[in-house]
């Protein structure tokens, strides 16, 4: 391919415009120019800058997804949780909403997504059969969920872990079944 004058200017600017502009972009700008520079040290520092600014941005899609509070009920969300799983070496995104009605009771309901914890429960809830094994399968919308000892769990496409407890089932399946669980899988898109 016959390439023209135009066209080099076209790419020139192309690389020469930055990635973005938002603290991944700047992270992974400083990354490359460390890199260039032949500064290593630099460069793994703001790889792992923009790896952060990249869950950051995930978490918050995911906290995004967890349902709105029904009426007369509240919701508290959280992303706080994951920093903690980060530090034991369960790396992931994990956000929780807490939900509470007027008389005081609530429940907490976690999303976990691309963990370690989530491949750990895969082949129990990914397998009806072994859910029907470990306790009662209760329907929250059309998704099959795990009822055991007053929680409810599910996986969504094998990529986000869905647990809430904290009340009856019965109170938390109408909130539950509000989760779009077959979005769920691309919260981060």
């Amino acid at each position: 391919m016959k390439q023209t004058f135009a066209t080099t200017l076209l790419v020139t600017g192309l690389l020469a415009a930055p990635l973005h502009a938002d603290a991944v972009g700047d992270a992974l700008e400083a990354a490359l120019a460390a890199h260039a520079a032949g500064d290593l040290s630099t460069t793994a520092t703001q790889i792992t800058v923009a790896a952060k600014e990249v869950q950051a941005l995930q978490s918050a899609k995911l906290a995004a997804m967890l349902p709105e509070a029904p009426a007369g009920w509240t919701r508290e969300v959280s992303t706080e949780g994951g920093q903690g799983m980060a530090m034991i070496g369960m790396a992931g995104n994990f956000v929780e909403g807490r939900y509470a009605n007027a008389a005081g009771d609530s429940f907490t309901l976690t999303l976990t997504a691309d963990s370690p914890v989530v491949a750990s429960m895969a082949g129990m809830l990914g397998n009806p059969q072994m859910m029907a094994l470990m306790g009662k399968i209760v329907k929250a919308g059309s998704q099959d969920m795990l009822g055991q000892d007053g929680s409810l769990s599910a996986l969504a496409g094998g990529r986000v872990l869905v647990q809430a407890q904290g009340m009856d089932s019965a109170a938390m399946l109408p909130v539950l079944a509000t989760l779009d669980f077959a979005r769920l899988p691309a919260y981060d898109k």
